[in-house]
């Protein structure tokens, strides 16, 4: 169902600047999450799967929604209707902020590629942990794993940042499953250094402290070389992180039909080749360490060569916005067949 009308809703919500489109249709998820989430659910496979296991956690599929999506949760209970087996929220920051100024977020329809500097506008960690304490109370949280994927607020000089981190952990432990260290968006000024060897030394210690057992996992950016990633892999695998979600955004601009004249993380189609590139680093160098792969993915053909490849889980946002919210669902199908029978998935299908 939503397959075929999702072209009409496409071409209406692209008549719309693209932050206003994303903020309206975030807000007819919290309202109408229900009745639409019970017509998503039609477009779902009768059996989903296989489950996989992310360090302790146990996801229902390894086809899950990535963070940017939905900062605040706002629409959390909607997710696994779509057929996503884990949902991770955020960014979020200890403070409240607006983000940088709009316009910020840029369609690139040709490419099927985003361009965003949104510089992590959110509510706050702590507004995220009474939205979660609230949706508990009230029956209303989800079967699947949800994580928190956290940053650094734009007024926390980067000689704090580990409390700032600290803070939302301290907030949100025992709210979500599991944390994502988030030190790779390009659109907090200085954020990429900590993902340095020394950085991560005094950061990540710290969150492990304070999540108390709650699985952690640590974000890298695709612009790293590959002895950045050798380095931070390393650490990660010492100091007992859960897992690796590899990439976020580029602030490179490969494979685009033309110059956007854009500041800003890349995300789409065009990030793939770059993404699966940085990816298969990580994986050759992360031994036992799960990694979660995440830039550019829209077909079943990348979703099977990761999971081949060795990821344990892939995510999704960018590909929801130009080939609509059927995806997961054609992407469980693809993934089961191919675990059920060894054959390959069948060819892409895309929207409008």
């Amino acid at each position: 169902m939503l397959e075929l009308i999702w072209p009409l809703i496409r071409a209406l919500l692209f008549r719309l600047e693209a932050e206003r489109a994303h903020g309206l249709t975030l807000s007819l998820l919290e309202h109408l999450g229900a009745p639409l989430g019970a017509l998503a659910r039609l477009d779902l496979p009768l059996t989903s799967g296989p489950p996989v296991q992310l360090g302790p956690l146990t996801l229902p599929s390894p086809i899950g929604l990535a963070a940017g999506l939905d900062k605040d949760g706002v629409a959390l209970p909607f997710w696994p209707s779509l057929g996503f087996g884990f949902v991770e929220l955020g960014t979020v920051t200890a403070h409240p902020q607006p983000g940088n100024p709009r316009p910020r977020l840029f369609r690139l329809p040709t490419d099927r590629a985003l361009i965003n500097r949104m510089g992590f506008n959110n509510q706050g960690s702590a507004a995220l942990a009474q939205r979660l304490r609230a949706l508990r109370r009230r029956g209303g949280w989800p079967d699947v794993p949800v994580g928190a994927n956290i940053g650094k607020s734009k007024r926390t000089p980067l000689e704090e940042a580990t409390g700032d981190y600290v803070t939302s952990v301290r907030r949100l432990v025992g709210l979500v499953d599991w944390f994502t260290v988030n030190v790779s968006s390009p659109n907090t000024e200085g954020l990429r250094s900590l993902q340095d060897r020394d950085a991560l030394a005094r950061l990540l210690p710290a969150v492990l402290a304070a999540a108390s057992g709650t699985p952690v996992l640590l974000k890298l950016a695709p612009d790293l070389s590959d002895a950045a990633i050798d380095e931070a892999v390393g650490l990660a695998q010492e100091l007992g992180v859960t897992g690796i979600v590899a990439t976020n955004t580029t602030i490179t601009r490969p494979g685009l039909g033309h110059d956007p004249d854009q500041d800003g993380g890349l995300s789409g189609r065009p990030l793939w080749p770059l993404a699966r590139d940085r990816i298969q680093r990580i994986l050759d160098v992360a031994g036992d360490l799960p990694v979660v792969g995440v830039g550019g993915i829209s077909t079943p053909e990348q979703v099977c060569e990761l999971l081949e490849a060795g990821c344990v889980a892939i995510q999704l946002y960018t590909a929801l916005i130009y080939e609509g919210p059927a995806l997961p669902a054609r992407l469980h199908r693809a993934v089961s067949l191919a675990h059920n029978t060894g054959s390959a998935p069948p060819p892409p299908r895309r929207a409008g």
